[in-house]
């Protein structure tokens, strides 16, 4: 397996290319439309054929790149099956894994952060992989007052298809906003300030719920525009509007 872990300033977003070394075939989860040609040409560096992009869910502080990839590489574009959308190719649900080649990336369903959140296992011989989105940061957790969140939803989600993996799982998250990159189920069980030490869930629910956060700056037209795949509406900014013309077209 080929795996890289990237990183788009702006929004703290962390896309990961995952790719079978044998096929050549290529998936990217979770891109960023201002890093489409960063991921375009480490795609060519390795010789790989991108076949889909991924997303974990509709996100509302960056706009995806999909839309952009698809129309430079021919690439499908997968969401979660309940998103309904004429520019989605693939919808994604738990128990129907994701081929890449021979890697299998494992679809796992945990609302709360959105009520459609996936995460995406991968089970190697050595290790497991999973991939939070933004259910699970490194000692924090997704907000849950948008999009149809849910504070008690998300603690079952972790607990139930996170926290239930074994301690040694690595956990690869959306974002980060501290300059750190991995963690494990055993170091957010135990470390979470949210989530650690055995909280429970009204605990989590209080915590959530007080948590008064800043409304997100790009939500306004960074969900309707990944709603269609990362064509930009016509709220985004102005420069927004110039790096989306690029490809907007193809």
């Amino acid at each position: 397996m080929i795996f890289k872990q990237l990183f788009e300033t702006d929004s703290s977003t962390f896309t990961y290319l995952i790719a079978d070394r044998n096929s050549g075939k290529a998936v990217l989860i979770d891109p960023v439309r201002e890093t489409v040609e960063r991921d375009l040409q480490l795609l060519k560096d390795l010789e790989l054929t991108l076949i889909a992009t991924i997303e974990t869910h509709v996100h509302a502080d960056h706009l995806t790149g999909a839309h952009s990839l698809k129309a430079q590489t021919g690439c499908k574009i997968a969401y979660p099956a309940m998103i309904k959308s004429s520019c989605i190719d693939i919808g994604i649900k738990e128990g129907e894994p994701f081929e890449i080649g021979q890697i299998k990336l494992n679809p796992l369903y945990t609302p709360g952060h959105t009520d459609h959140h996936h995460a995406y296992l991968i089970e190697t011989p050595a290790q497991k992989l999973i991939f939070t989105g933004d259910a699970l940061l490194i000692e924090a957790c997704g907000r849950t007052d948008f999009q149809s969140g849910s504070a008690e939803a998300l603690y079952n989600s972790i607990h139930n298809k996170i926290f239930s993996l074994p301690d040694e799982t690595l956990v690869y998250p959306g974002h980060d906003y501290e300059g750190r990159f991995i963690t494990t189920v055993a170091q957010e069980k135990v470390r979470n300030p949210r989530l650690g030490g055995g909280k429970r869930k009204q605990e989590f629910i209080d915590i959530m719920n007080g948590l008064d956060l800043p409304y997100p700056r790009k939500i306004d037209f960074a969900v309707p525009g990944n709603e269609q795949c990362g064509i930009c509406p016509d709220s985004a900014p102005e420069e927004m509007k110039g790096l989306c013309s690029i490809h907007d077209q193809g």
